[in-house]
């Protein structure tokens, strides 16, 4: 098997939770209060600068100039690709540079990059990928589930959004940090794969408790 086969297998059960979760069957079925979703949307927001110096610390830690690339890469996709479907979103909501940079971060939000950046710093790229993995991967499973719902795509509010996780930019971005982390993993020991299943179980509970945090508005 290869390493992210392995690491969906010891999260899938967590993984289906997602799914099955309020805030996420809202967006499906389009009954999500736009109180909860423009909460997530500043969170999520402040979430992914964090995310951002998570790969860039990948540029950092790289020897070879097709790795720093490749992580440069991910950095503009996230502040320049995902982060305009948020932009676009607070625009809609009347959200205002002000109100983003006066947000405060909720404590899961904190703890959940924190951990990331962590791993990050003191880690190697692999587990840095690792780390990340939940995030990217899962959003793309839930965007490819919501897709299916017949109407969800073409919701006038929330269609954005799933559409949004099952581009062609998207899916693509998400496939090369899978390629790659399918290729480092290629050699990883027992003991390697032990630790690596640790991290991404422990940030796939990390998303399962931001979609809660979302949901209840918590700080």
């Amino acid at each position: 098997m290869k390493l992210t086969e392995i690491l969906y297998e010891d999260v899938k059960e967590i993984w289906d939770g997602y799914l099955k979760h309020p805030f996420v069957s809202g967006i499906g079925d389009g009954s999500l209060s736009l109180e909860r979703f423009r909460f997530y949307m500043l969170q999520d927001y402040l979430y992914l600068y964090d995310y951002a110096r998570v790969y860039a610390l990948g540029i950092v830690k790289s020897r070879e100039p097709e790795m720093m690339q490749f992580f440069s890469q991910l950095v503009n996709d996230t502040l320049n690709g995902e982060m305009d479907i948020h932009r676009g979103y607070m625009a809609r909501l009347g959200i205002t540079p002000e109100e983003v940079a006066n947000v405060k971060p909720s404590i899961m939000n904190t703890s959940y990059t924190h951990y990331m950046l962590e791993v990050g710093h003191n880690e190697g790229i692999l587990e840095l990928l690792v780390s990340i993995l939940s995030c990217s991967w899962s959003y793309q499973m839930i965007g490819e589930a919501l897709n299916q719902i017949p109407g969800a795509a073409d919701h006038p509010f929330y269609g954005d959004w799933i559409k949004g996780y099952v581009s062609e930019e998207y899916v693509a971005c998400n496939q090369s940090i899978l390629d790659t982390v399918d290729r480092l993993g290629e050699h990883c020991s027992e003991a390697d794969i032990a630790h690596l299943k640790d991290i991404f179980k422990t940030c796939s509970r990390f998303e399962a408790f931001f979609w809660d945090m979302a949901w209840n508005m918590t700080l």
